[in-house]
């Protein structure tokens, strides 16, 4: 079969060349549209659930939402693991899926189990799903930095929130747009307890009358002179005088009570949970792009660019958007270092093919084929969704050796053959013009009437065939050109039929032996399959041009005078160096056979020494810096600790910028409280390093001056990172778990685990989380108290949950934006314990009745926050 395709490509070769010309059109294509990343997507597919419920401790989250929906998911068919995050205000349940499960068809079932929950989730909590992106879809970042110093943070937190995340959020690729730092701007009511009392108004009352107050409505048409008009009722708040004249009650004397006559209205900051800072000079606002699932990196972050390249005159004066995190520099250094390595390496093999050959129009054969064989490889590449990263670029590198193999051999062959043939050839013309000596030479005529007779073009030699002849007289008549020239031209055919089927063959072999790859599963599956892909599938193409393109360009480029082997420089020098070497091997057999095995046992002592890893490390050009510190931290503290960071990482001559996040960005991809922070330090190219310095001497000089109290360091990469706290919940590359059923006995266990590593050779840091190092203000409603008053526990709760904690009671529509509107007591009738028992609660009879006297108020720790997986804590 293999010799019919032979034989058919060598004469037929149009039609071949049409096929590889098609075939390296569609290659070009799909190279140009295939995904390309700085490495394969390793991470495992996820769903994320996503449930706010503000104000809620930790605990409570946990009892009441987490617990309940990972329980729901463990059933679910291809679920390896559920891991859930119970946060103040937050439930964060991350379910992982089998290798190859469908991100999509995960997320449909994860939905239709959700229904499960129907009428076992507190009232009013509705779970969502995150965004279809992995945990390496953090692809871009960005701070919004004022600098004419007009505009406040609340106004840039607004700017971020109602229009730049939006025009971002609506480009193709891109998931999610989270926002992060700033102060989201609240209208605040803030009541005073003794006015209320004053007026016998009600907490309940007062949320009542506000949300009432907040509608805008419409009343079907009129017509009026034969013009029809849409009925509008407009009343939603836009202003703080707008809540202001709010009537809340009335008088002894009938006059109406407004809000405020009983509250102070004002603009505030929201509760935050999370806040960002720019190189050490303060808080900014920020923004995270997070890019949907198998999207082509570099095509999202240049529609990102080019989108705030076009925004940019329409942001208001003096304000900017500066990046702090591009992973296409990372993406195009990575790629270019491996296209660099791979064209180096294709130049390396062209000067040896025709230093070998020395003849340039055959070496052009594997010089044409190699690129040829690649860039046809992509089509495949392409449709089975395999991206172009550094390891799929190195299957192709590493493919090379195996794919050049062909076309020497048979060009070599072709020469071989060709060379025998020219013998032959020689020694018949040389036996014929012997007996032919006493005929009168070409060119002269019989009578001797001239002696020089012009030479047309049919008596040339024909430029195909070697100058068979010279020296005996002979030259060849047309036919005899053509005779020869059919004969030549089959030689070249049956020289590539002689080894065509055993190099097909071998291609093949060599494929086949790297199978087992595909065998891998999990994470390095991912990793080390598209080495396997692109490297089988070069090899595949370059079999398949072995029998087709080959046979056809070897008529063509075979061609004029070729150096037999026994005058040809190279050969004869390696014959010289390695046939003595030969011939002693074959002479002391066992000897070398000995030698081989002693040589192959003196390495295993080494090879046992050798550490092992699971992947060196991608130098990203940007370090990731992830202190944590203990549970519990206010914002306050942790913006100043991290603006203490930044400023001291800024120092270091090879930083560029310093972006730093402590706490939680508005998405699900990120449940992170104030004491995990993460400071993404962007590097200066390494020319402009100091002498000497490298990355990992830069990252244990930073280590040691940031070396801070009730910090612990942890220095990684933003990619790296992401992966392995996907993979196995941990932010660290090692780990332990601790599963019970007791939080205070897994974290004393944590803390004598950490000891123990602190002190094992290699460890740099090592540190347990403080699982209980939350801090709580407890109201311990007692039944027979409220039951004296005929109140209800709900009824407390109530009080607990607005006029102390804070409740958004309703939202502001204006324009675009949307504020909310928060409820609670002043600040001075809060800001100590004894205070907060004089918090008033309205009973049935309209007494009011100080908590103090409905429930004990006591300071308690627990924790901040609640892990558990698959159910266990």
């Amino acid at each position: 079969m293999v010799e019919k395709i032979i034989e058919f490509s060598a004469k037929n070769r149009f039609i071949v060349f049409l096929l590889v010309f098609a075939l390296a059109t569609g290659g070009l294509w799909a190279l140009k549209n295939t995904p390309i990343d700085a490495l394969p997507d390793i991470s495992d597919t996820q769903v994320i659930i996503y449930t706010p419920w503000m104000g809620r401790s930790p605990d409570l989250v946990e009892d009441q939402i987490t617990y309940p929906i990972v329980t729901a998911l463990l059933s679910a068919p291809n679920v390896t693991v559920v891991r859930g995050f119970s946060d103040f205000g937050f439930s964060y349940v991350y379910v992982l899926f089998k290798d190859g499960t469908d991100i999509y068809w995960a997320r449909s079932r994860v939905l239709e189990y959700m229904n499960q929950l129907a009428g076992r989730l507190p009232e009013g909590v509705a779970p969502r799903l995150g965004p279809d992106a992995t945990a390496v879809g953090w692809v871009f970042q960005y701070a919004l930095v004022d600098e004419s110093g007009s505009h406040s943070l609340a106004e840039l937190r607004s700017l971020q929130d109602w229009y730049l995340r939006y025009w971002l959020s609506a480009l193709d690729g891109v998931a999610e747009v989270a926002s992060v730092g700033g102060f989201v701007r609240q209208y605040q009511i803030n009541l005073d307890p003794a006015k209320v009392q004053a007026y016998k108004l009600s907490l309940n009352e007062i949320i009542e009358r506000v949300r009432m107050n907040n509608l805008d409505v419409g009343g079907r048409v009129v017509e009026f002179s034969g013009v029809e008009y849409m009925i509008r009722g407009r009343g939603y708040i836009k202003s703080v005088a707008d809540i202001e004249q709010i009537a809340v009650g009335v008088s002894g004397k009938g006059t109406p009570v407004l809000l405020r006559d009983v509250a102070r209205v004002a603009l505030g900051p929201d509760m935050r949970r999370g806040l960002v800072e720019l190189d050490g000079q303060g808080e900014a606002v920020g923004g995270i792009v997070i890019m949907r699932f198998r999207e082509d990196t570099p095509q999202v972050i240049a529609r990102i660019k080019a989108k705030l390249q076009e925004i940019e005159p329409s942001l208001p004066q003096g304000v900017r958007v500066v990046t702090t995190y591009d992973r296409s520099d990372l993406i195009r250094a990575s790629v270019a270092t491996a296209t660099e390595n791979l064209i180096e390496e294709l130049a390396v093999v062209s000067v040896l093919i025709v230093g070998f050959l020395l003849h340039l129009r055959s070496a052009l054969i594997p010089i044409l084929t190699l690129p040829l064989a690649v860039l046809i490889a992509f089509i495949p590449i392409h449709f089975l969704g395999v991206g172009m990263n550094i390891m799929s670029i190195g299957g192709i590198i590493v493919a090379i050796g195996d794919m050049v193999d062909a076309a020497i051999v048979m060009v070599d062959n072709a020469h071989k053959r060709l060379e025998e043939w020219e013998e032959r050839s020689n020694a018949v013309e040389l036996t014929e013009s012997s007996v032919s000596t006493s005929l009168p030479p070409r060119g002269r005529t019989g009578g001797g009437e001239s002696n020089e007779v012009a030479e047309t073009d049919s008596d040339r030699p024909h430029p195909n065939l070697p100058p068979w002849g010279e020296g005996t007289g002979t030259a060849l008549t047309p036919a005899e050109m053509q005779r020869r020239l059919a004969e030549r031209n089959q030689i070249l055919i049956d020289s590539a039929k002689e080894v065509g089927p055993a190099i097909f063959a071998s291609l093949l072999v060599i494929a086949i032996a790297f199978m087992p790859v595909f065998t891998l599963e999990a994470q390095e599956g991912r990793l080390f399959q598209p080495l396997a892909w692109t490297k089988n599938l070069a090899i595949a193409m370059s079999a398949f041009l072995a029998i087709t393109l080959i046979p056809a360009l070897l008529p063509l480029l075979v061609r004029g005078r070729i150096l037999p082997e026994r005058r040809h420089p190279v050969s004869l020098g390696l014959q010289k160096l390695y046939a003595p070497v030969l011939r002693l091997a074959l002479r002391h057999r066992l000897k070398v056979v000995f030698l081989a095995l002693a040589c192959t046992l003196a390495i295993v002592p080494v090879w046992q020494k050798l550490g092992s890893e699971f992947m060196p490390p991608l130098y990203e050009g940007t370090i990731l810096y992830m202190p944590t510190t203990f549970p519990g931290i206010s914002v306050t503290e942790a913006g100043r600790l991290l603006q203490q960071m930044d400023r001291t990482l800024k120092t270091f001559p090879e930083v560029e910028r310093v972006f730093g996040k402590s706490g939680r960005a508005e998405t699900s991809t990120d449940p992170a409280p104030f004491s995990m922070m993460e400071v993404v330090v962007n590097l200066k190219p390494k020319e402009s390093w100091r002498p000497g310095v490298s990355y990992e001497s830069l990252v244990e000089e930073m280590d040691r001056a940031l070396q801070l109290p009730g910090v612990t360091n942890a220095w990684t990469m933003p990619i790296k990172a992401r992966v392995d706290m996907l993979t196995t919940g941990v932010r660290t590359p090692v780990g332990v778990k601790i599963f019970g059923p007791d939080l205070k006995t897994i974290e004393s266990i944590g803390k004598n685990i950490e000891m123990a590593a602190q002190s094992v050779p290699g460890t740099r840091s090592a540190y347990a989380e403080r699982v209980s190092g939350g801090y709580f203000l407890d109201f311990a409603i007692k039944r027979e108290a409220i039951a004296r008053y005929g109140l209800t526990v709900m009824d407390v709760g109530r009080v607990i949950e607005s006029a102390i904690g804070g409740e958004s009671i309703a939202t502001t529509v204006e324009g675009r934006e949307r504020y909310p509107i928060n409820i609670r007591y002043l600040r001075e009738q809060r800001d100590d314990v004894d205070k907060l028992g004089r918090v008033l609660v309205s009973t049935p009879g309209g007494a009011q009745v100080p908590i103090a006297q409905l429930a004990d108020l006591r300071m308690v720790s627990g924790p901040a926050m609640i892990r558990d997986e698959d159910g266990q804590l």
